[in-house]
């Protein structure tokens, strides 16, 4: 069983991109995780995705934020956002799936977190007191077998960004954000890439340009896991292909895969 976390910056440029890119994996993606749709439910093109198999979930936007879980396994139940209501859940960027099946036991939550902005500002305050919601939301998982994986606009160590130097103090380097993320991975999650690869430096992330063929990027996707989710969890890896292909035009992020033990 495969889980895909793919920051698609908006489904309808991207999906000739998608849909490839699943044919050229041979369609071994079992449950693929989408942020950044920038598209309501009703523009998000279900009819392609059911015809590779897939059931969809959504949880859209209008031009900005918005996440789906596609899955070819049963879906039993889906919780989309934090339940918090107000601003919290108008910008739409969570969502929660319970799988049956083969795979009953495990939940999933697709994340999109708030890219933040400078130190001070509203987008940074909102940022950091999202997060605080978010680990109090998780703290409820933390006990089942589940994986919270998407762009949590956070580079959680030096190690994930390509020059630590001139990036210090950036967006998604600020210590307080680095802080807010561990505060989440702290209360029952593990990053999988760090437990399995902790010597191999991946990004996931590049500005557009040439910074994806000089690997100046950063990591910013990741997948977390329970203690439960870690047993069953075999391999993670990043598949550039996407990010590499020049046209249809990329994303600016490459999609993240953790394989699950059968």
């Amino acid at each position: 069983m495969r889980i895909c976390t793919f920051n698609v910056n908006s489904i309808r440029a991207r999906l000739g991109l998608l849909l490839d890119w699943l044919k050229h994996r041979g369609d071994d993606i079992d449950v693929l995780c989408l942020q950044e749709l920038k598209t309501v439910d009703d523009g998000f093109p279900v009819n392609d995705f059911q015809a590779l198999g897939y059931r969809c979930e959504l949880y859209g936007q209008k031009a900005y934020n918005g996440v789906a879980i596609c899955s070819r396994l049963p879906v039993v139940s889906v919780e989309k956002g934090l339940g918090l209501g107000g601003d919290w859940d108008s910008q739409r960027r969570l969502m929660r799936v319970a799988l049956g099946g083969a795979a009953e036991g495990i939940t999933i939550v697709c994340v999109y977190a708030p890219h933040g902005g400078e130190r001070g500002s509203e987008k940074y305050n909102y940022k950091l007191q999202w997060y605080e919601k978010f680990r109090e939301y998780l703290g409820a998982i933390a006990h089942e077998t589940a994986f919270v994986v998407g762009d949590f606009n956070v580079a959680r160590f030096d190690s994930d960004v390509y020059d630590p130097a001139a990036l210090r103090d950036t967006i998604a380097t600020m210590p307080e954000e680095r802080r807010a993320f561990e505060n989440v991975i702290d209360c029952g999650f593990t990053d999988v890439h760090g437990h399995l690869h902790p010597a191999e430096r991946q990004f996931t992330w590049w500005a557009y340009g040439a910074a994806i063929w000089k690997d100046q990027g950063m990591r910013i996707d990741y997948v977390l896991a329970t203690a439960g989710g870690l047993k069953i969890t075999k391999e993670i890896s990043v598949d550039l292909w996407p990010r590499r292909k020049k046209t249809p035009t990329p994303s600016d992020h490459a999609p993240v895969i953790v394989e699950l033990a059968d």
